[in-house]
Parts: C-alpha cells; sequence; structure tokens
C-alpha cells in the first residue's frame, strides 16, 4: 500500500501521529468509510507491527525464493549479477529482511522492483537503495511516491519520498532484464489494485509474481482512492490466468504462494460476490442493507480473516458493482 521511505525517523513520527481528517471526501458510488474506520487497522499499526515481524523463506524454482511477512510477498532472485528483489516490505523489518536475504546468499543487493506504491510493497526502498539497488517501477508508482498520498480507508498519509527511494528506472507497458540467467518481464496492468500495478515474470523459472492484483485466502483491498477498479482486479486477475498454466508458481502481493487453481478459486469468489452484490444494489438496497444481506457469507470463514474484513470486503465490492 504506500509510499517510499522518507527520512525513517520523520517519517515514523509522522505516521505514527497521522489520522485522515477528511476521509468522509471519499465516497465512491455511496460508499462511507464509517465501517472501515472500526474495522481496517491504520497504515501506521500496520507499519509499526513491522518491527517485530517474522519472516518466513521459501524456495520456489531455480533459484528464486520468496521472503513472507513484512509487508507484501518479497521475491529474491540472487546471482552472479547481484540480488534482484521484487518489493522492499516495511521498513521497520529492515533488520528481519536483512537477515532473510542473507540467508538466501551473500550476493550484493543490486536491482528493487516495484510492483506498485503502497507502502507495504515499498517502505523499505531507501535502505535496499542504500544497500547498493536501483530501483525499477512502472512511471505512476514514481509520480505518486513522489507527492502527498493517502489511503483513506487505511488512515494513512504518506509525504513525499526522498529522491533515493524512488524508482530511476521506468516503463509505460513493458520492459525486460536479464540477470542471474533469468528473464524477467515487466507488464503494467491497466488500474487494478491502484493505478500503478505491475506483474513480474521470470520466465525461466516459470514464476509470475502478481503484485495486490492477487490476495491469496484473505478478501482483497481495491484502492479507489488511487485509480483502482474492481473491473479492473477481475481483468487482471483474467489476464493472470491466461498467462500461465498448471505448473506456473503464482506469488500474490499477499497471502500464500499457490497456483493457477487457487488463482481461479479467488477470481470464483470475488465474481460471486459481486453479482450478489450487484444484484442487491440494483433492487436499490443501500450500502448498509446490502452488509446486512451478507452476500459473502459462504466464503467468509475462509477468506475473511485478514485487514479486510466481510463487511469492509462487501463496502468494497459495492463500491465497484
Amino acid at each position: 500500500m504506500t509510499s517510499d521511505c522518507l527520512p525513517i525517523a520523520s517519517r515514523r513520527t509522522f505516521l505514527q501521529n497521522a489520522a485522515i481528517t477528511a476521509t468522509a471526501a471519499w465516497v465512491p458510488s455511496g460508499l462511507t468509510n464509517i465501517v472501515f474506520a472500526q474495522e481496517i487497522p491504520y497504515a501506521a499499526q500496520i507499519r509499526a507491527d513491522g518491527r517485530s515481524a517474522t519472516i518466513t523463506t521459501k524456495r520456489l524454482r531455480r533459484n528464486v525464493s520468496v521472503l513472507m511477512g513484512a509487508g507484501g510477498n518479497i521475491v529474491v532472485l540472487p546471482g552472479p549479477d547481484g540480488k534482484v528483489l521484487v518489493d522492499a516490505g516495511y521498513a521497520t523489518s529492515q533488520k528481519q529482511i536483512s537477515q532473510a536475504l542473507d540467508g538466501t546468499s551473500r550476493d550484493p543487493l543490486r536491482h528493487l522492483i516495484d510492483t506498485h506504491w503502497h507502502f507495504d510493497h515499498t517502505d523499505g526502498n531507501a535502505w535496499i537503495h542504500a544497500a547498493g539497488a536501483t530501483i525499477i517501477g512502472h512511471e505512476n508508482t514514481r509520480k505518486r511516491l513522489s507527492t502527498r498520498q493517502e489511503i483513506p480507508a487505511f488512515h494513512g498519509i504518506f509525504p513525499p519520498s526522498p529522491l533515493d527511494a524512488l524508482p530511476t528506472i521506468v516503463f509505460l507497458d513493458e520492459r525486460t532484464f536479464r540477470f542471474n540467467n533469468e528473464t524477467i518481464s515487466l507488464k503494467y496492468y491497466p488500474p487494478a489494485h491502484s493505478d500503478s500495478d505491475i506483474s513480474v515474470r521470470f520466465a525461466e523459472a516459470d514464476v509470475l509474481h502478481t503484485g495486490d492484483t492477487w490476495f491469496n485466502g484473505i478478501y482483497p483491498f481495491i484502492d479507489y482512492h488511487n485509480g483502482g477498479s474492481l473491473d479492473g482486479m477481475l481483468a487482471a486477475s483474467a489476464r493472470n490466468l491466461h498467462s500461465v498454466d498448471e505448473q506456473t508458481i503464482i506469488v500474490p502481493g499477499h497471502g500464500a504462494v499457490g497456483n493457477k487453481a487457487s488463482l481461479s478459486e479467488y477470481v470464483e469468489m470475488v465474481s460471486t460476490v459481486r453479482q450478489k452484490v450487484a444484484t442487491l444494489k440494483k433492487q436499490g438496497r443501500s450500502v448498509s442493507e446490502t452488509v446486512a444481506a451478507k452476500p459473502s457469507a459462504e466464503f467468509d470463514s475462509k477468506w475473511g480473516g485478514g485487514w479486510i474484513g466481510p463487511k469492509a470486503f462487501v463496502e468494497l465490492i459495492y463500491a465497484g458493482a
């Protein structure tokens, strides 16, 4: 979710004291933020929790691994060209992330790819750049990290990031690199989770990182305030499904590493809830009446245990249905 690092001390202080006072200004399609204020944790608290994060390292295929537990899932490709990372996690988890990276190899950090601009994916940009990495991202990621941003649903206000935390290699549609005997293809998604999402494909390993266009096993967040779209999330999932087969390892932005079958299950869940919510909305039901009808009930036990609970998820779907 959000912007990159300010100088760490000043940003920590700012975030811990920040609260959005203009939350009510964000009301897409009649969606209120009252439930969000009660149900979704504050960005400052999420980031602070990174100090005690426990990192789990999972080897995927060839030399590709994933680090889980400190923000968005971080993919690591070590080798003679230096480590390539996909996403940076929380700055507050620097110590744990550094130790986990050392556990994959002693190769230096050389490249960092941001899947989008949100703080749980870019908060560590500054220290990773200081360690030697060139940052790569979509031009919208650089634009958003360069200016003040808000995520009202998470009560997050993010000042502009310093220059050394910004991507210096940017692209518009697609970009391909060759590092550590892997062809790494970056491709922009039209607005989905946000307006800056990209996929990252490791061709030889057959590993796809979807960023936050896929949340595995938890309800997803759609950042309508910053260009996100329900239609775009479903379109991104359709593209992901079309681009993989049963052998592809798929890394979501959040949740367990999966495959085509688990991604298909996610798409079916979102599509089913969307259809139910759209029917209720067409009947003239308000957002509170739609929430009360519990259109996600059949999925809540499996998918409702993350940052986005059942009420907030239905509200998000209502906004885009």
